[in-house]
């Protein structure tokens, strides 16, 4: 039979007889490749591979008829993955995780297969050899008889071994190594990593076995291939943070099963990944003397309270443009603080290069540390150093009013807990705040002009 060629968009996956400049779907400029498409009646073949008895006829059911029943859920042996999934690992679900080349996606998942004594894992990898796989177990530390490693790259052989061992677990590593037999193109192409991806959900949802896909992100920081691909999994974790620094973020960007806005911290060691249970211990650094320049915000990542160090630093421009620098945070953000500073506080930071950094690597989103980020530029412009045991709290608006922010009585908590003796918070917030609930001050502010005369004057 002669062989087919057609034209697929590397943004979306769609599918074009001829090359187009603009894909119609997603509206992408000169992404379509061409690629060698020669489809049989293989997937027939593959689904035979695993258990007959699990398969489900596709038939139409009244919905009165269905009888509603929880997830039956895995508890893993780390916690912090726990938390991001939503309590577990859910069976016949498909979890996709992606995130920067030695950031530990590999390492987390090794650690956490050789870690759950009780469970038959399956661990395939398209990229390393079992010696390679092997000797970082040994750095792990843990042996788990239980744990089986296949180097392979064609799913055929894969659902083979599948069928032999019965795993309770498989964890792909990665999904662009993949290849199906059954199409003629080379592995990582959309058109491989659709037809892999739909054979292992196949797979997963007709055995009830949860399947967990490492893969890769291309260099403007999305998930490598199609976008189908994020659509047909029930899950999606992506690893944050800065590889030359300790500290990572498991985010979760979907999740069939449970709650997107959990987020798990680790820290990377020579031992592997480990879990941080109280991230405001690790990111306060300790200082012998006041420093000009930092700030203690109280922020929320996710659904989890803590406390982020801002540094900042103004000094006066040697060029003609001053720059502007952050690490941790958003340029345009910190343009739109300067410049409610410069108009409504009179500072003129429009002639002094301005550099930001988030303590510890992290990425912070979160609108209500911008209070804490002006007091650090105000600390640093005026070389005075803010007490170390004072956080802020507060989004600061274009006219430079403190609004209010959400889930104030974890703030405080978490800021409490710390040590911290006082804690300013917007005014807004002060309704229904009983202040002798908690072990610390409350100072509450409505203008930046107000933090400025307590903190400065």
């Amino acid at each position: 039979m002669k062989n087919k060629t057609a034209f697929f968009c590397q943004q979306c996956g769609y599918e074009s007889p001829k090359w187009a400049g603009k894909c119609p779907a997603c509206g992408s400029w000169n992404s379509f490749v061409e690629e060698r498409v020669e489809k049989t009646n293989g997937k027939q073949q593959v689904t035979d591979l695993w258990h007959e008895e699990n398969k489900q006829a596709g038939k139409a059911k009244s919905i009165e008829t269905i009888v509603a029943e929880e997830e039956t859920r895995q508890t893993l042996p780390d916690s912090e993955l726990n938390r991001t999934l939503g309590g577990g690992l859910v069976q016949g679900s498909v979890v996709l995780v992606a995130g920067e080349p030695g950031i530990g996606k590999s390492t987390l998942f090794l650690q956490c297969a050789l870690h759950w004594q009780g469970m038959r894992t399956l661990y395939v990898s398209g990229e390393e050899s079992a010696h390679q796989i092997k000797m970082r177990a040994e750095r792990v530390g843990q042996k788990n008889e239980n744990l089986f490693l296949l180097t392979a790259t064609d799913t055929a052989t894969i659902f083979q071994e599948i069928k032999k061992i019965k795993p309770q677990w498989v964890i792909i590593d990665s999904i662009q190594t993949l290849e199906s037999p059954y199409i003629e193109s080379a592995p990582g192409s959309v058109s491989q990593v659709r037809e892999c991806a739909a054979e292992l959900q196949r797979f997963a949802k007709q055995t009830g076995t949860p399947v967990c896909i490492i893969g890769h992100i291309t260099k403007d920081g999305t998930i490598a291939g199609p976008k189908i691909l994020e659509h047909m999994v029930d899950t999606v974790l992506q690893f944050e943070g800065d590889r030359h620094y300790a500290y990572r973020i498991l985010r979760t960007l979907k999740n069939r099963f449970g709650s997107t806005s959990e987020l798990g911290i680790y820290e990377m060691t020579s031992n592997g990944m480990r879990g941080i249970t109280n991230p405001s211990e690790v990111l306060l650094t300790q200082h012998d003397e006041p420093l000009s320049g930092i700030a203690i915000a109280a922020a929320i990542e996710g659904l989890r309270p803590m406390m982020i160090e801002v540094q900042a630093l103004a000094s006066q421009a040697v060029y003609g443009t001053p720059q502007r620098t952050t690490n941790g945070f958003d340029l345009r953000r910190l343009q739109l603080l300067l410049a409610v500073l410069e108009k409504r506080g009179g500072f003129h930071f429009g002639s002094k290069d301005v550099f930001l950094n988030i303590a510890g690597g992290l990425k912070i989103e979160d609108p209500s540390i911008d209070l804490a980020i002006v007091c650090a530029l105000l600390s640093s412009y005026e070389d005075t150093a803010l007490p170390s045991n004072i956080c802020l709290v507060g989004e600061v608006g274009l006219s430079g009013e403190i609004r209010a922010v959400n889930r104030i009585e974890q703030r405080i908590a978490e800021a409490a807990k710390m040590g911290m003796d006082a804690i300013i918070i917007p005014k807004a917030n002060a309704k229904g705040l009983d202040q002798a609930n908690f072990g610390i001050a409350i100072r509450l502010a409505t203008k930046v002009s107000d933090v400025y005369q307590s903190l400065f004057s």
